[in-house]
């Protein structure tokens, strides 16, 4: 007899993105197809799939194309793997409370011994959950404020693309859209194998983001705090970050005593001032990494580095990659460029 498949609810919401929903149901139940390429492959399919909405929603995702339905919650009493693929949230703004009966399906489903993952926006509504509290979690850097105004307790790791946590590694979450890959690869290495799993990278090209996030996060820090000097200082510092001593500059326009400056600052964005001008000059030279030729040194004299080796150390430390890894990987192939 062969053995059991193990069951997967992927959960399809109003908000759901369709291609990671997609792309997740369709890896999932590749293996029967795949067998007749790869000697690899399991013989029996591993992974029993289906789509799970709540009651009375539509069968469209976020933007607009439909994504079949399948079977209501109420239907699924038992489940080895839940997984909540990316959402597309409005003003990337959570609003908490939504779904009411799928947080408490969660809950259930977990206590039962399911394994509960996410792919980017979706650990949202795992979180409402509150059985990430204490643990770590990771998402897209764009939902990073909401998520650490709604989650508080959730040691929220940013660059990294892939986390499991937990005392049997039972929240599984990676982080920006396309690291549901990440996430299914994950998946098929622990359930099925290791050669399964780079088996079906090989034939879908899906690729494990070894980096991690950190080369694709924006510094995006908040500006909706409530304390003017500091977004005043804010504005300032977006014209002015390359200026030699940007922190004393700060001090002194705040004219609040050196502690207590440093103290406001970092409480109103996150962020103590000697790093959010690092992360301000390190994301301009993202940019003109990415969209000119401009040598690296002078690059990083022109974001406000004089010592070339320093500014090399620092975008390393910020972004895991060295400038010209970074530039090789984001800037236009020259084989694309050419076919402009």
């Amino acid at each position: 007899m062969p053995p059991r498949a193990t069951h997967v609810s992927l959960i399809a919401l109003p908000e759901v993105m369709i291609s990671p929903l997609a792309g997740l149901y369709e890896v999932l139940t590749l293996f029967e197809t795949l067998g007749s390429f790869d000697d690899a492959m399991p013989r029996d399919p591993p992974f029993d799939v289906q789509i799970v909405t709540p009651q009375d929603m539509p069968e469209t995702g976020a933007s607009g194309l439909p994504h079949g339905g399948g079977i209501t919650l109420d239907k699924v009493d038992r489940t080895d793997i839940v997984i909540v693929p990316s959402m597309l949230v409005e003003d990337a703004e959570w609003v908490p409370g939504r779904y009411p009966e799928l947080v408490d399906w969660l809950v259930a489903r977990h206590a039962e011994g399911a394994i509960l993952c996410s792919a980017c926006s979706g650990v949202l509504l795992l979180a409402e959950t509150g059985l990430l509290d204490g643990r770590e979690a990771t998402i897209h850097w764009a939902y990073e404020h909401t998520f650490r105004r709604n989650f508080p307790k959730v040691q929220l790791k940013l660059q990294e693309v892939l986390v499991a946590s937990g005392e049997r590694r039972d929240f599984v979450m990676s982080g920006a859209s396309a690291s549901w890959h990440d996430l299914v690869l994950y998946l098929i290495a622990r359930l099925v194998g290791p050669t399964a799993a780079q088996a079906i990278a090989r034939f879908m090209l899906l690729q494990w983001h070894v980096d991690g996030q950190a080369p694709y996060v924006t510094f995006n820090p908040p500006l909706d705090h409530g304390d003017a000097v500091v977004r005043d200082l804010q504005d300032w510092l977006k014209k002015n970050y390359t200026i030699a001593s940007p922190v004393e500059e700060l001090e002194r326009r705040s004219g609040l005593p050196g502690r207590s400056f440093k103290r406001r600052f970092t409480k109103a964005t996150g962020t103590p001032p000697i790093k959010y001008v690092q992360y301000l000059r390190v994301e301009e030279a993202k940019r003109r990494l990415e969209r000119t030729d401009t040598p690296i040194d002078q690059i990083g004299w022109n974001v406000g580095y004089e010592e070339p080796a320093f500014f090399r150390r620092l975008f390393k430390r910020v972004t895991r990659l060295t400038p010209s890894e970074y530039r090789r990987k984001f800037r236009m192939p020259e084989f694309n460029r050419s076919l402009l």
